[in-house]
């Protein structure tokens, strides 16, 4: 691995095998972007992160920008040509409070621009909120919006293809206002598509039918139909529940809860309760 500033860590270089577009032209780009590592000493575990380091200069006198992404596959038995990471990634867009003007995020654009074969400079793997139960009888409740999903896409993976002998409910809620849930199940190798037919696994696509809608407000939908089964989950001592997305999942996850339990404060005990006992995990991003 190669040195970086010291607040980007440890980095190596990785480059871009495959980039694909799965959302439809007519919705916001989401990319499938998979990087090859050569380096042997990297290795990661499902729930991490890298960091793309994107070089300079940038706006405010930046010497480089770093922007952290969840892997989207399980590990595997490195190979010669080294090991694989999948990213999900939204072409996003921010713009100016001060001139109203509308600028392309750095990273996101960066990535999604970059062709097959060039190279990245990456750091991490970074240490993850998220850590796999080691029982294989433990129920997983998974809630995500839109890219938020790419976690859960390895720890399905995990379960389902690496290990194949979980007995353990699985359960994924997850909004999208884009189509991306639908149009990546598509993917007949490698996705959650796989998964839909094991008996311990129910994939609930909360996805809006108004163009408005947000990925909030599909997942209170799909949440708020399957609150019964979502509680008969989390009143199970041995299920871990994890939620990753927007700022908005949380809120939405408690909102929906709340009010199927009968009031802010019993859901509050119920929520701490599987904090204190480790079985409550978050990654939250603006």
């Amino acid at each position: 691995m190669s040195e970086a500033p010291a607040d980007v860590g440890p980095t190596t270089q990785a480059f871009i095998k495959d980039s694909r577009r799965i959302t439809p032209e007519s919705t916001e780009e989401i990319r499938h972007i998979t990087l090859q590592v050569a380096d042997p000493a990297f290795q990661f575990v499902e729930g991490q992160s890298i960091g793309v380091v994107i070089p300079g200069p940038h706006p405010f006198g930046n010497a480089y920008h770093v922007r952290r992404y969840s892997i989207a596959n399980a590990r595997s038995v490195p190979i010669d040509t080294g090991v694989e990471l999948d990213l999900l990634v939204r072409r996003c867009f921010y713009i100016d409070e001060v001139s109203g003007e509308r600028y392309p995020g750095i990273a996101s654009n960066y990535l999604c621009d970059a062709k097959p074969g060039a190279s990245l400079t990456i750091g991490g793997p970074y240490l993850s909120p998220f850590k796999m139960p080691l029982d294989n009888r433990a129920n997983l409740l998974m809630i995500g919006t839109g890219t938020g999903i790419a976690p859960f896409r390895a720890f399905a993976q995990l379960i389902y293809e690496r290990r194949g002998d979980w007995k353990g409910q699985v359960r994924l809620y997850y909004g999208g206002r884009s189509g991306l849930d639908l149009m990546y199940t598509n993917d007949e190798t490698t996705d959650l598509a796989n998964y839909y037919d094991e008996k311990t696994f129910k994939a609930f696509r909360a996805l809006g039918t108004r163009p408005l809608m947000s990925s909030s407000q599909a997942l209170e939908r799909g949440l708020t139909e399957n609150a019964d089964d979502a509680l008969h989950l989390i009143n199970e001592p041995d299920t871990h529940v994890f939620l990753s997305g927007l700022g908005k999942i949380a809120a939405v996850f408690d909102k929906v809860m709340a009010e199927r339990v009968g009031s802010s404060e019993a859901w509050a005990a119920i929520k701490q309760k599987m904090i204190d006992e480790g079985r409550w995990s978050e990654l939250i991003y603006d």
